[in-house]
């Protein structure tokens, strides 16, 4: 049975490999542009830093060099129901620096289109099985981020052997370079 998270609370991954899955739905009808939003992974060291610029995992670079993150691909729409993207995760794999796996979304070109989160509704971020497709954690992000154009979603960190999921729900004006600036 799915462990339903609220922000800020933290949960064990007892699987090794997974799949997470992100989904949103947008109201393309406010900006009269569609909304384009991506994520991406970050895979950062003790330090919360980028371990390399190839850890960074998104829609031009879809798979980690130590191949324990591999985006499947970007969804330029988000229309329909379920998961609008989805990045496949095998820790047996995570190269021995990795501490912590960063969950962003973006919303893509957001300034021009004038577009933010608070025109996103019904987000989610998932864990779930990829083998049974069981379900293991989910957190629904409820806020208004009426001015954000990027949100953490959530992170998956390494405390003394464990892997633990922690939603995090924390929206960032910016986009994409706002986050590798941080994290670089």
């Amino acid at each position: 049975m799915a462990i339903n998270l609220q922000k800020g609370q933290r949960e064990n991954i007892d699987a090794p490999k997974f799949t997470i899955g992100l989904g949103w739905d947008t109201n393309n009808s406010s900006t009269g542009s569609a909304f384009d939003l991506d994520a991406s992974i970050f895979l950062l060291n003790d330090q919360k830093k980028l371990i390399s610029d190839e850890n960074f995992v998104f829609y031009n670079n879809l798979i980690s060099p130590d191949g324990s993150v591999e985006h499947t691909g970007d969804n330029l729409t988000g229309d329909g129901d379920g998961d609008d993207e989805q990045i496949k995760v095998d820790l047996t794999k995570a190269d021995s620096k990795v501490s912590e796996i960063c969950v962003v979304v973006t919303i893509h070109d957001a300034e021009n289109r004038r577009q933010n989160f608070g025109q996103v509704r019904n987000s989610f971020v998932r864990i779930f099985d990829a083998v049974t497709n069981e379900v293991i954690l989910k957190y629904e992000l409820e806020e208004d981020f009426s001015i954000e154009t990027a949100v953490e979603f959530g992170r998956i960190y390494k405390r003394e052997g464990k892997w633990k999921f922690e939603a995090v729900g924390m929206g960032m004006k910016g986009g994409l370079q706002d986050y590798l600036n941080k994290y670089q």
